[in-house]
């Protein structure tokens, strides 16, 4: 199979990632005061993920010391990160620039980490493994997995989330019924033996598991996921994968207590015979929802940002995020007014950057803002943002010399 031939050179472009304090072009419309804040992680550092508690905002990110990997976090409730803090290390792990191990706190301060380990001599033989920490990150409580399966193929691009009430939400992308170590790798034929397919569990407050279920049939292989809690319950978005490999974004909803029927966010028609390992993502006050996508149909490689006003039954026409072209990895945030700060790597001049931009359920969009320039390979990994309170945080890779996470933060306009 192939993948487009610009997609292809769009991955394999390198550029310095330049911390740049860049406003838009036309300052009226939306100003955003880009500070660079020091980091806690290390060099050789990278997969930063981001996380908004009642606390403030967790940063997590991997560390590297030969074969050994390390799931590190830290946490921002002022101007500064906190010393950095280890959840887990291995020299058996599942390392991967786009399926990034994370932690969370939960309503009850519960800190829980996931990351990915072999289970098998396949490459892509390997488990999701979560633990958890009642005493602030000080101890963590023995590994398990949210899934029962017992087969040696892929699992992970976890997401995990708060559930109604108490309780950890988790979705992954589920290989069981692949053949051993199955996955259809970028630039694969595209036709492996079984399907991946989209499952959900649930942990209650005794840490057992109070739910597994299939979410969808089938998907594609190695797109992140995306969850967030609407006032009508949780939402999940991922790319699926049909008979006739048409790749787009998909919905479903959990409402009153049953999983709804997948459907599309938009339909894009996006026929593409490998994964792009670009998922969507989600932002959701009450029930208002903001997604972000990537697609490159056409070999047109474009973002994508929608809203929905109805909990994500129903969705608005798609508005275009970059402005030449797109490497996708978007992220978004809801603002109190119903408009969005869509994040997103754009491609032009022979460059890539980290880019937000302001956009309204109308349609209209502010001028882009450039937060730092990226390698445009797929060693930049996904740059994150999250929103708390009026100040939104960045983290991303930097590739200028060696690898390390960046920060910096901006204060939304008055």
């Amino acid at each position: 199979m192939r993948t487009t031939t610009l997609l292809t050179a769009l991955l394999s472009t390198s550029v310095a990632g330049t911390l740049l304090l860049a406003a838009p072009q036309n300052p009226a419309s939306w100003n955003l005061r880009i500070e660079p804040i020091m980091s806690p992680a290390a060099t050789d550092s990278a997969q930063p993920q981001l996380h908004v508690s009642s606390r403030g905002v967790i940063l997590s990110w991997v560390e590297r010391n030969g074969p050994e990997a390390t799931l590190k976090f830290a946490e921002k409730n002022g101007t500064a990160w906190s010393a950095s803090k280890i959840v887990a290390s291995g020299k058996d792990w599942f390392v991967n620039w786009a399926d990034v191990p994370s932690v969370i706190r939960l309503d009850d301060g519960t800190l829980v980490g996931h990351w990915l380990q072999k289970s098998g001599a396949d490459t892509y033989a390997y488990d999701v493994r979560l633990s958890y920490s009642k005493d602030d990150g000080k101890t963590w409580s023995p590994s398990f997995t949210p899934h029962a399966d017992g087969t040696k193929t892929e699992h992970g691009f976890v997401s995990l989330m708060q559930m109604p009430g108490a309780g950890l939400g988790v979705v992954w992308l589920d290989g069981r019924k692949m053949a051993a170590g199955g996955h259809v790798a970028p630039g694969g034929d595209g036709h492996g033996s079984g399907d991946m397919t989209l499952r959900f569990g649930t942990f209650g407050k005794d840490w057992k598991q109070t739910a597994e279920t299939e979410l969808d049939v089938r998907v594609c292989e190695c797109c992140p996921t995306a969850m967030a809690m609407t006032s009508d319950g949780p939402i999940v978005a991922y790319r699926d994968r049909s008979p006739e490999e048409v790749r787009d974004i998909y919905i479903t909803r959990l409402e009153n207590g049953k999983w709804t029927a997948p459907k599309p966010v938009h339909a894009d028609g996006w026929q593409v015979p490998a994964c792009p390992v670009n998922g969507p993502a989600l932002s959701a006050r009450g029930k208002n929802v903001a997604v972000t996508w990537f697609n490159a149909k056409d070999d047109q490689p474009k973002s994508f940002g929608a809203f929905s006003s109805d909990a994500g039954r129903s969705f608005t026409t798609p508005i275009r995020l970059d402005d030449a072209a797109s490497l996708g990895r978007v992220d978004v945030e809801l603002l109190p007014d119903g408009s969005a700060v869509a994040a997103y790597m754009e491609f032009a001049e022979q460059r890539a950057q980290f880019r937000v931009r302001r956009i309204r359920p109308d349609g209209s969009k502010s001028d882009p803002i450039t937060i730092s320039g990226m390698a445009g390979n797929r060693g930049s990994g996904y740059p994150r943002m999250v929103l708390s309170g009026d100040e939104l945080v960045f983290a991303w890779t930097d590739r200028d010399t060696k690898s390390q996470v960046r920060t910096a933060t901006a204060r939304l306009p008055k």
